[in-house]
Formats: C-alpha cells, sequence, structure tokens
C-alpha cells in the first residue's frame, strides 16, 4: 500500500501545480488585456458620415370618396435632387410599393397624387425606391 499512496499524494501535487499554472496564466492574460492599447474603430465606420436621411408627408385630405384622388406633399432631408420616392401602403401587415412614384425636386419638396378605389382606412408612407429611408404613417379614410 504504500506505493499507492505516493502515487495519489504524487498525482494530488501535480494536480495542484497543474491547477495553480492554469490560475496564473489567467492572471497574466487579463493583465495583458488591462496594459493593451484601446481597440482601433475601423476606417470604413470611423471616416464615414453618420447621416441618415429623412421624409415627411402630409396628405391634403384624410377622408375622401371612393375614386378620389389624395395629394401626398412633405420635404426631403439628406437625398438628393433626382432621387425616386414611392407611395407604399400597409396590405396585410407587410409594406407594399404602389404604381405611384415622383423625384426629389431641387430644395427636397416632393408631391405626388394617387386615386384611391377599395373603401376602408389606408395606411400609406413615402419612402425611397431602395427602402432605405421612410416617413412616417399617414391615415386616409376611403368611403
Amino acid at each position: 500500500m504504500p506505493v499507492t499512496t505516493s502515487r495519489r499524494w504524487v498525482r494530488t501535487l501535480a494536480a495542484g501545480a497543474l491547477s495553480a499554472a492554469l490560475v496564473s496564466a489567467g492572471s497574466a492574460a487579463a493583465l495583458a488585456a488591462d496594459n493593451a492599447p484601446p481597440a482601433k474603430p475601423s476606417p470604413t465606420h470611423s471616416m464615414m458620415p453618420m447621416t441618415k436621411g429623412s421624409i415627411t408627408v402630409k396628405a391634403n385630405h384624410t377622408s375622401v370618396k371612393a375614386g378620389q384622388s389624395v395629394t401626398l406633399a412633405g420635404h426631403t432631408k439628406d437625398e438628393k435632387t433626382g432621387t425616386k420616392l414611392v407611395l407604399q401602403h400597409l396590405h396585410n401587415g407587410k409594406w407594399t410599393t404602389l404604381h405611384t412614384t415622383t423625384t426629389v425636386k431641387k430644395g427636397g419638396v416632393f408631391s405626388l397624387n394617387h386615386k384611391f378605389t377599395a373603401k376602408g382606412t389606408e395606411h400609406l408612407r413615402v419612402a425611397t425606391s431602395d427602402g432605405k429611408t421612410h416617413s412616417s404613417t399617414v391615415s386616409v379614410k376611403v368611403h
């Protein structure tokens, strides 16, 4: 039995030494991380301007009869003259593009007309054709 006891003693000692080595390695890594210089942002994020365009819109009527047109007018911010804008409506929980388009004019202004034939409340917005920027929702009741 003395041989078995010494083997257990050697294993315990080896396990303790290994644990101490792992703990000290972790401490060294943590110390190295604290002394490391702060990470620099990549050039693509730090050099690019963080401008976000916006679109505001108002309807000339909030309630119309079926078959009447509604004019939606507004202005854009940070969108180039000539940018294509589309009219979208909320259909079955998804924004669907209608066949009504316009372009941004000088000064960021725009105007578009759409004739509604189906009765009900239409939830509308104006968006850039790439879909990156859109206005808040405007509701028009068609009766």
